[in-house]
């Protein structure tokens, strides 16, 4: 499947892909996940936003965070892909460009992560490393992970 990519700051981006990024992180964050939480948290205002579009639909998405955002170093947050388009690969080609552009956007530095804990393996495959102990967020178990 090809996706049509797109990487805008939060001023770049149309009413449409702001509608379609909440949605989507509505959608999966939210409703299949069952957490209550609060998504919007003045972060997206400083970050990078990677969109993955099939057709007009938003499929796949992460925010690339400066450092001194979430941590002291760059972050890749908010990683997610529609259930609907699940099992295709995006995901994986989701997480290694959102690795090139972050590398692109603010240099090869070190990459820290707050990952849901079942992900684990996935984000090693891009050569993450725990680095945190467990700990409980929004009610799901996560880990920090450093690239």
């Amino acid at each position: 499947m090809q996706l049509n990519w797109r990487l805008k700051a939060f001023t770049e981006l149309s009413n449409y892909e702001l509608y379609e990024i909440l949605k989507l992180r509505s959608k999966v964050f939210v409703v299949e996940q069952n957490c209550v939480f609060q998504d919007m948290d003045d972060k997206d205002t400083k970050c990078l936003h990677l969109m993955g579009f099939a057709d007009n639909a938003l499929v796949a998405y992460s925010r690339l965070v400066p450092s001194g955002v979430s941590y002291k170093e760059v972050s890749i947050g908010r990683v997610v892909t529609d259930p609907d388009y699940r099992a295709k690969g995006l995901g994986k080609e989701l997480m290694q460009l959102s690795i090139e552009k972050i590398e692109e956007a603010f240099g090869k530095h070190p990459i820290r992560i707050g990952a849901q804990l079942y992900l684990k393996d996935f984000y090693e495959s891009f050569g993450f490393n725990i680095n945190s102990a467990e700990y409980i967020e929004d009610g799901i178990p996560h880990i920090e992970m450093l690239r």
